[in-house]
């Protein structure tokens, strides 16, 4: 009998390693048949949906299909309110300050991107993991075409930014132009049509290979062209109209709510057209929700799919004055829908927890049986899915669930921050840097009074007892004058001036012929380049130091301190230079520089101008209009300037040794790009040649915009400000625009800020701290629409509780950083299980009520002189 047995053993082991291919016969069984029972993922993606201004209820089939199949959350944010930097968030699982990519141009599908995040994201981990992954329709803004992502089997992305018509594709890597015929052509319909017939292939001949799929729409996006049969929809949309709506001035809030004022009649037309061809747009992104979802229930597979519907971030129209747009902390722009359908999860309901686009790549690694990375700031949602499980015998208690209840939003980066040479506006409740003065005077090396070799900064405390930091303005020595007397700074040591001084380890040349005639000065940089002139007094300050360091410099940059002209310039040269050079001494006053007919720089460096510009409000924006113009033609001049020495140092001769000696000095990098000038508050500044390049280029394109502009006489611009312009024929489909032409300011590329969002069973707000300085608070349990700042009735206690929380979330790294919720939540037993009250209650954070602050311990001096 064991004879038997061993003989049976034997023949059925050689038919097996006979059978199986030899890469599959040691896999075990359960890993065998692991891939066929993973599910498939369909992620559908919107481009500028908004939650908060009514766009799903124009979507029937889609919530039908979501609402009534899966589950929806009520509180679901992006963290960054930016098409490219939250489409970045998306795919890496990671915040914007993890991927650096900041801003819809800035690292926008760049090199650097590709290299070190490109390769990260969720497609790549789930197709080495035997997942069939394809991608449909928009990627990132800046994306070029040129190549396929790293993780996609199919890939059809659209080439920059969304369009509906007359847009490009990259079809595996081959561009692939379309025109504007319907269907055929249009983007929505054909993404639909090409994931369909992906997907239908793909079980075809690989029927036990899941599929994920994304389907990322450009509805509804700029230029808002919906398909015929809906062009008449919508006629009387208003669900844009909520009570934030037009509420403009708002004086309570950052710099760019103040300077909006309420909508004129056109603008609001505007608002409700535009909310209207938003609205048509979706609609035929409900019909592909629909033909997708019968596609799966013709193929047998919608069982074993998980279906994800959201958006890239929210919109606002009209809110707050502001025309359109988004970019904004608040809750129209943060706030989007979110949908899960698929096996276990439970259908018809509402989740109430915080969800982020942050949680879009661990959630699918986590559906597809994959661990989340530990660089990935975001977690699996789908804990918050499982229905309830029995407990074991070595559990007698139910863990409850744990999960966050802040989050952080931000947008911007501080690239060229500066203290000195910039004077920023003493807002109501503006946060002081005297605390982080005080930690860098700390380090040794701001410690000394500007005598060691290489030292660039020096902490010197001044009269009240400050501490400020100065710069040393010769290396190894030379004592810094705290008080800035102008008698010190006439003839400064510039770098270029370095250059030529007598070297003794250097080659012997005389460099008088090389000397520049009629160039300025390097010691300074150049006038009115971007962020340059936004405030007068650091222009004053240069003025000076800039007072005729060689001869004969340019006219535009000589002083009248304590002088009077050699030689006057005559009303044509006047013209030239729109004012901003030397006038005639009898149209100045005594000791000054006349920079404009109206204004005067004054020997103490104050900016003195008559009246009517502090008395009337017309005269002071005429004058500044003014004042832009003449900065965009002396920019278009120093361009023209830059070109010519570009070129003569292109084309410049080499007749010894002394030429290369110029051009290999150590002080070359800091001629080129000052980083190793840099104050320590300017992080991120360009360090290298490279990134000067980058910066190069970009300082390039906006000169030729500007440039453009002043041709075509277009005045809608505003300094500062991102404004766009609208006539009869920016739409190509129907419903037209026919009320003419007109231009918005509505938002602003340097608007920079971080926030602190938290929702829990005591909280509901929304604290802000801008770049400015400038503080932010909305309590939504009284102020939903977060009409009034409330920032002044908070206790010093609480502020600094939140900024030191907020700074946490500014730099965490990996998803056990950057979910604060430490403590587990103690479910009440009489209370109904999964309720929002029952999942909040738990022991509240440190800090305490906003009505009624504690005495509890403060956290540091951060808040000190703060005003509120």
């Amino acid at each position: 009998m064991a004879g038997r047995f061993l003989f049976f053993l034997f023949v059925t082991v050689t038919f097996s390693y006979a059978h199986f291919p030899s890469g599959q016969r040691l896999k075990p069984r359960l890993q065998r048949d692991r891939r066929n029972i993973r599910p498939n993922i369909i992620l559908i993606l919107t481009d500028d949906q908004d939650l908060e201004l009514g766009s799903m209820q124009a979507m029937n089939k889609t919530r039908r299909i979501m609402e009534e199949g899966g589950t929806s959350f009520s509180n679901a944010f992006v963290t960054t309110p930016m098409c490219c930097p939250s489409r970045s968030s998306m795919l890496t699982g990671k915040y914007v300050h993890n991927h650096n990519t900041y801003t819809n141009n800035e690292n926008c599908s760049s090199m650097s991107w590709q290299r070190q995040h490109e390769s990260r994201t969720f497609g790549v981990y789930l197709n080495n993991t035997g997942y069939r992954t394809a991608f449909f329709g928009k990627y990132l803004n800046e994306y070029n075409g040129s190549y396929v992502p790293a993780g996609w089997r199919e890939w059809l992305g659209l080439v920059k930014n969304s369009r509906f018509y007359n847009y490009t594709l990259s079809r595996n890597g081959v561009r692939e132009k379309h025109g504007a015929q319907y269907p055929q052509d249009y983007l929505t319909d054909l993404i639909t049509a090409e994931s369909i017939r992906y997907f239908r292939s793909s079980k075809r001949v690989y029927p036990h290979r899941p599929v994920m799929m994304v389907l990322s729409h450009a509805a509804p996006h700029g230029p808002e062209d919906s398909a015929p049969q809906y062009s008449t929809a919508f006629p009387n949309a208003s669900q844009h109209i909520t009570p934030s709506y037009n509420y403009a001035p708002n004086p309570d809030k950052h710099w760019i709510m103040r300077y909006t004022g309420p909508m004129k009649p056109i603008h609001m037309e505007f608002t409700n057209v535009l909310q209207r061809k938003r609205l048509q747009t979706l609609l035929s992104v409900d019909d592909s929700m629909e033909k997708l979802y019968n596609m799966l229930v013709e193929t047998g597979e919608l069982e074993n799919t998980y279906i994800i519907y959201t958006s890239d971030h929210g919109y606002h129209i009209g809110q707050f004055g502001l025309v359109k747009g988004k970019s904004m902390p608040y809750e129209f722009d943060i706030r989007v829908p979110f949908y899960i359908r698929g096996p276990n999860v439970e259908q018809g309901s509402i989740n109430p927890h915080i969800v982020l686009n942050i949680d879009l790549a661990p959630t699918i690694l986590d559906i597809a049986g994959l661990d989340t990375p530990p660089d990935m700031d975001g977690k699996s949602i789908l804990t918050l899915l499982e229905t309830d499980k029995p407990a074991n015998r070595f559990q007698m208690n139910k863990k409850s669930k744990v999960w966050r209840d802040s989050f952080l939003v931000e947008r911007g980066k501080l690239l060229h921050q500066r203290v000195e040479g910039k004077e920023v506006s003493q807002e109501e409740n503006f946060l002081p840097k005297h605390q982080r003065v005080k930690d860098l005077c700390q380090r040794a090396e701001y410690q000394t009074p500007c005598q060691q070799t290489g030292q660039k900064w020096q902490c010197v405390e001044d009269a009240t007892g400050k501490l400020r930091l100065f710069k040393c303005k010769n290396e190894g020595g030379g004592d810094k004058n705290p008080q800035r007397h102008l008698t010190g700074r006439q003839h400064p040591i510039s770098i270029k001036s370095q250059l030529y001084r007598s070297n003794s380890e250097a080659c012997d040349c005389d460099f008088r012929d090389l000397r520049p005639l009629n160039l300025r000065p390097f010691n300074k940089k150049p006038f009115f380049s971007k962020k340059k002139f936004k405030a007068l007094k650091s222009y004053s300050r240069n003025r000076y130091s800039r007072s005729l360091s060689l001869r004969n410099s340019y006219l535009g940059n000589h002083s009248l301190v304590g002088r009077v002209w050699d030689n006057p310039l005559t009303d044509e040269s006047e013209d030239e230079f729109s004012g901003m050079g030397g006038v005639p001494n009898a149209l100045a006053l005594p000791n000054s520089i006349k920079v404009t007919h109206r204004c005067f720089i004054l020997a103490n460096a104050t900016v003195k101008c008559d009246t009517g510009v502090y008395q009337s409000l017309q005269a002071w924006k005429d004058h500044k209009l003014h004042i832009d113009h003449e900065i965009e033609t002396l920019q278009t001049k120093i361009k023209n300037l830059k070109e010519v020495k570009g070129h003569l140092k292109k084309a410049r001769p080499l007749e010894c040794d002394c030429n290369k000696y110029l051009y290999k000095s150590k002080l070359k990098s800091k001629l080129r790009y000052r980083g190793g000038n840099q104050h320590p508050f300017r992080k991120g500044g360009a360090r290298d040649k490279k990134a000067w390049l980058l910066k190069e280029q970009k300082r390039r394109k906006k000169m030729r915009k500007m440039i453009k502009r002043i041709r075509n006489n277009d005045t809608c611009s505003m300094p500062g400000l991102t404004c766009f312009t609208h006539d009869n024929q920016h739409w190509h489909t129907a419903p037209y625009w026919t009320l003419g032409s007109f231009c918005a300011c509505t938002s602003a590329n340097n608007n920079t800020y971080w926030c602190l969002r938290t929702i829990n069973e005591s909280h509901n707000f929304l604290f802000c701290e801008f770049a400015t300085g400038f503080l932010e608070y909305f309590d939504l349990n009284t102020d939903p629409y977060q009409l009034i700042n409330a920032v002044s009735s908070l206790d010093r206690t609480v502020l600094n509780q939140l900024h030191v929380q907020l700074m946490e979330l500014r730099g965490c790294r990996g998803h056990k950083q950057c979910n604060p919720r430490s403590r587990s939540v103690e479910h009440a037993g009489v209370r109904e299980h999964g309720s929002f009250d029952d999942y909040r209650l738990f022991e509240r954070r440190k800090w305490p009520r906003v009505k009624r602050p504690s005495s509890s311990r403060t956290l540091g001096p951060i808040w000190d002189g703060w005003k509120g």
